[in-house]
């Protein structure tokens, strides 16, 4: 939020500096995130008026302009469709740097016309969006004075980042009143001009309670909207606002001014009263920004018998805005829920200032104020006639009352306050307690009457504060978090004891292992659009108040934010791309720790010993996972393969790796096109993802194995080629034959399959490698023997014959 210098002294009475209220300001937690001074970046330009504008002989768009500067006519080509002559506007001359462009103007020749610098738009010199023309001045705007002293632009600028939590800090007296609490001056007492109103009140009404709880409206008849006063188009331009007219200044300014947005209708444009309604599905409005929307059921809107003219705290309709031509307006001033509000803009898409307030929580007891103020300044300002008042619906103005021990600060904040200072603080910053109403209320006498806990109650502009450690937040931010004191936590004696979990040191073992074979740790995003998820089933949990459509979907899988990232890198010219993650997925019944793998584009790069390149493959990601369960402690030596990954692999090259038929530890494999077309990804991508959770923890006590010994006694090794029907997974049959002697084999590996000649159709040759570890003695002929038939009979089970 910015506002100037000056326009934070109208809220407080203070001798501070620039400086001081800056560091004040971050100091009590009101982040400063900016100063500038925009008259010191447009000194240059001064007031000009255009004297004569010709068409350019080459060119349709272009104008040739006489321009005076004060100090003689210039030559200046414009493109500007108001360029006209009479026009009095903002000069450059060669030598000014235009922020808005990051340009130095210089004399330069245009389609053969010298141009002697350039009239400026609003944008060109960081004043606004306004990019339609060339600013245009009132005609008895001082020609040859500097822009900067004209418009104002020489009073300090503040940009101060709100956080969520302070509402009342959306306009300037809140900021003030933070001020004036942390000692930097006095809050001045909020006035207006008094006035006196006649006639019947208009005919408004809420129906909707809970979107719109309260809605009050006055008339004024008999304006005249011309340009709003000086005071208040420098002050709207200084911080980026664009001046309109009188009508839609004075809504805009008490907004800035006071965080109270307000509405005006030109009543000529309305059918009838006016009422605040839930819309009607796909009942459509045209709103100020000039775009269509189309509102549903659970959407506030105002309107009247024809038309919706209002989508609620949100934007005003382009229909019933008001014009040069207006001259009775109603005044709306309601109270719209917070929870409506971000909702309704988050299905729209739509973002405004009043909605930024609305949906953090205006005062809801500054309806009747915020009326007369506005209404106020329009009868100064444009002239007419006010009615009386309609007030529909009842604001939410229940008190809550917090019971505070002050010994808080300290044992909750860390830091002593006194009592006093403490009451003093809360009071200054609109709080009361007990029977003392403000700061200025306080007393040693009447406050030695409160006993025990205070009853302090909170100020209706405070919606966030909600208990005992909220008031301690106050007076600790109000003293100063810099004083706190640093104090170490207690450490007991002695050596300390590790902390790590089991599943922290699980994560932490896949970590380094990942690491070590060459994949990037990527960190991706938690939440998904309902697009990415949707190829992996969809999530189980969607938010209710996401910041973004496409944050809106826990993740039910890592691999989406991996893709996204793949895609990011290839686009960008990686070559090979080896991400991994560890992180939550989030399903119906729980959060599951998972470590996720994608690889994709080429495996190995193209070489003069290799010849072409070579993608990855289900194998690389096979070989992955597995490399993957052993780091993590899993016994891989007892795991199966098998399929049914599931519908966003591919059904041909991916698989499981279980613990028995039920228990998945690793899904791997290459991923289905239609996944890798949802992520705009060319090329086969390969993927592991590793279940942690479900890898079975160590025992819990002594060794889960003997300490490794070398066998005295040479292994001797025996091939197998086994005829086996097609369709039978080499597992099954390397599984069958390691069991057929459970003591002497230790272990079995296939080292050849082949098809073709001399194989008969739909069977296939497995060799198969078996390694035999004698213990005591070494085997004999006899045992050997022995041993190998219990492999053929072992293999037989499995519709095996021994080929060789």
């Amino acid at each position: 939020m910015k506002f100037t210098l000056s326009w934070l002294k109208q809220h407080l009475e203070t001798t501070a500096t620039l400086d001081q209220i800056v560091e004040a300001l971050t100091r009590i937690g009101l982040e400063v995130e900016g100063v500038e001074n925009p008259g010191e970046k447009l000194a240059a330009f001064k007031i000009a008026k255009v004297l004569s504008a010709e068409r350019h002989p080459q060119a349709d768009k272009l104008q040739i302009l006489s321009v005076d500067a004060g100090n003689g006519p210039l030559q200046v080509v414009c493109g500007a469709p108001n360029a006209r002559a009479g026009l009095v506007g903002v000069f450059g001359a060669p030598g000014a740097y235009v922020p808005g462009l990051d340009v130095t103007l210089k004399l330069a020749s245009i389609r053969g016309v010298e141009s002697n610098g350039m009239m400026c738009s609003t944008r060109e010199l960081e004043l606004g969006e306004d990019h339609d023309g060339i600013i245009e001045l009132p005609a008895d705007a001082p020609i040859g004075t500097a822009y900067p002293d004209y418009a104002g632009l020489t009073d300090p600028v503040i940009d101060v980042a709100i956080t969520p939590n302070r509402q009342d800090c959306m306009g300037v007296r809140g900021i003030a009143r933070d001020l004036a609490a942390a000692g930097l001056g006095t809050l001045t007492p909020l006035t207006f001009d008094a006035f006196t109103s006649e006639g019947a009140a208009p005919d408004v009404r809420t129906k909707d309670t809970a979107g719109c709880p309260a809605f009050f409206a006055q008339t004024v008849t008999g304006v005249t909207n011309g340009d709003s006063p000086e005071w208040m188009r420098r002050s709207l331009l200084a911080i980026g606002q664009k001046p309109i007219s009188a009508l839609v200044d004075i809504t805009n300014y008490l907004m800035i001014d006071l965080g109270r947005p307000l509405h005006v209708y030109d009543r000529a444009k309305l059918s009838g009263g006016l009422v605040a309604r839930k819309a009607k599905d796909g009942e459509q409005v045209v709103a100020l920004n000039g775009k269509t929307y189309t509102l549903d059921a659970t959407m506030t809107v105002i309107a009247d018998a024809a038309a919706v003219h209002d989508i609620g705290g949100i934007m005003g309709g382009e229909h019933s805005g008001v014009s040069a031509d207006t001259t009775d307006v109603l005044i709306e001033c309601a109270y719209f829920d917070p929870d409506h509000i971000a909702r309704t803009g988050q299905k729209l898409t739509l973002t405004s200032d009043a909605r930024s307030r609305f949906e953090r929580g205006v005062d809801p007891a500054f309806l009747e104020d915020g009326l007369a103020i506005a209404t106020a300044l329009v009868l100064h300002i444009c002239g007419g006639t006010a009615s009386d008042v309609t007030r529909s619906g009842e604001p939410p103005l229940e008190p809550r009352v917090i019971h505070y021990d002050p010994r808080l600060s300290a044992d909750l904040g860390g830091l002593h306050v006194a009592p006093e200072r403490q009451a003093h603080t809360l009071l200054s910053l609109g709080f009361t307690i007990g029977a003392i109403q403000s700061a200025d209320a306080f007393s040693d006498a009447l406050f030695s009457t409160i006993e025990g806990k205070w009853p302090v109650t909170v100020p209706t502009w405070r919606r966030d504060v909600d208990g005992p450690a909220d008031l301690v937040e106050e007076v600790v931010r109000i003293e100063g978090i810099d004083n706190i004191p640093s104090t170490p936590l207690p450490r007991m004696p002695g050596v300390a004891k590790p902390t790590a979990t089991p599943e922290q040191k699980l994560e932490r073992r896949a970590r380094r292992a990942a690491a070590a074979r060459g994949l990037d740790e990527a960190v991706t995003w938690s939440f998904l659009s309902e697009a990415e998820a949707a190829p992996f089933g969809g999530g189980a949990w969607t938010l209710a108040n996401p910041i973004s459509e496409d944050l809106k979907v826990m993740r039910p899988s890592l691999l989406p934010g991996l893709l996204a990232a793949t895609g990011r890198n290839l686009k960008r010219g990686q070559q090979s791309v080896r991400l991994f993650e560890i992180g939550r997925r989030y399903l119906a019944d729980a959060e599951r720790a998972t470590l996720g793998v994608v690889l994709a584009g080429d495996r190995r790069p193209r070489g003069w010993r290799e010849g072409k390149a070579a993608s990855f493959d289900a194998y690389d990601a096979k070989a992955e996972a597995l490399a993957l369960l052993a780091a993590s402690g899993a016994p891989v030596d007892n795991l199966q393969v098998m399929g049914e990954a599931g519908d966003a692999w591919h059904p041909g090259q991916s698989g499981t790796l279980r613990l028995g038929p039920k228990t998945v530890l690793a899904s791997f494999g290459m991923l289905h096109p239609s996944v890798l077309k949802a992520f705009d990804l060319d090329g086969a991508v390969a993927a592991v993802e590793v279940y942690l959770d479900a890898i079975p923890p160590k025992r819990a006590t002594g060794f889960a194995r003997p300490a490794y010994t070398p066998p005295a006694l040479q292994a001797v090794r025996r091939d197998f080629a086994f005829l086996v029907p097609a369709a039978l997974a080499t597992d099954t049959l390397v599984r069958a034959v390691k069991g057929a002697d459970k003591v002497a084999i230790v272990s079995a590996r296939v080292f050849d399959v082949f098809t073709g000649a001399g194989v008969e159709d739909g069977h296939k040759s497995v060799a198969v490698e078996i390694v035999l570890q004698p213990t005591a003695k070494s085997f004999t002929d006899e045992e050997i023997k022995a041993i190998a038939d219990k492999v053929v009979a072992a293999a037989a089970k499995q519709g095996a014959s021994l080929r060789a």
